[in-house]
């Protein structure tokens, strides 16, 4: 709080008065209410609006508790308790208050279930039984079982089941071979020194033929047969072929199985 007091034991703000006089650090008889009262009033005709309704509500607060307390102390009588001592009847009486509320929900329920018994009391039951016409047997479920069928039904339940196979007849797998695709680009490519790899592909008619030729081009690049190039990036692959380049005899690529439907 933005008001300040000042007495003979205190001068500091009134709301940390308060607080020590609740903890016992300053006692209540020795301050002096009237300064307080004063000084308050004295605050607020130097500044009217200095103060909110928020402040005058606390301050009327503190001066009340303050005033209780002092009462307390000047006029004891055959009730006047210690503060502490006050407190201890407040466990006791909230453990009677929520006995209270919990013996009127047994209360409450009680009456519930008085009111759904005389309202089934007004309900009568069914004393004959059915027709005879209406009376059902139970089927008998062991009838037409012999011990032949339950055997015959054991081994048929207890028998090896044929595992599935599933038919591949129809899947194509195409055997194309890295060796033959070198040897073939070996041939073609003199007579086309400087040619794209789309170029060098656009015949080809699956994804698995271009593979195998890109796979056949790494191997003649290995070699130092041909130059590999991109002048940017995803930029069409460019070949150069040298010649006098490095012999194919010994080309260490052997036939690649690639199915084409592993893509």
């Amino acid at each position: 709080m933005g008001v300040s007091i000042s007495t003979p034991v205190f001068e500091g703000p009134i709301d940390l008065l308060l607080h020590l006089v609740t903890s016992h650090e300053v006692d209540v008889l020795d301050v002096a209410l009237a300064p307080v009262v004063d000084a308050f009033v004295a605050a607020m005709n130097e500044g009217r609006d200095a103060y909110s309704l928020d402040v005058l509500s606390e301050f009327l607060l503190v001066a009340a508790i303050l005033l209780e307390l002092k009462s307390q102390r000047l006029l004891p009588g055959p009730d006047d308790v210690d503060p502490e001592d006050e407190l201890i009847g407040w466990a006791e009486r909230d453990l009677l208050l929520s006995r209270l509320l919990e013996c009127r929900a047994y209360a409450a329920v009680a009456d519930t279930l008085v009111a759904m018994t005389e309202a089934a009391s007004r309900s009568l039951p069914r004393q004959a039984g059915l027709d005879d016409g209406f009376v059902v047997h139970a089927p008998d479920l062991l009838a037409g079982v012999t011990p032949d069928k339950l055997a015959r039904a054991f081994l048929r339940a207890t028998e090896e089941r044929a595992v599935e196979r599933i038919d591949l007849s129809h899947v194509t797998v195409d055997t194309l071979s890295v060796s033959e695709a070198v040897e073939e680009l070996a041939a073609e490519l003199p007579r086309r020194p400087n040619i794209t790899f789309a170029e060098l592909t656009d015949h080809l008619g699956t994804r698995l033929e271009v593979i195998v030729r890109f796979l056949a081009l790494l191997e003649l690049c290995k070699l130092g047969r041909i130059n590999l190039g991109q002048g940017r990036t995803f930029g069409q692959l460019q070949i150069d072929w040298i010649e006098g380049g490095g012999d194919l005899v010994g080309v260490g690529v052997g036939a690649i199985v690639l199915d084409e439907y592993n893509g």
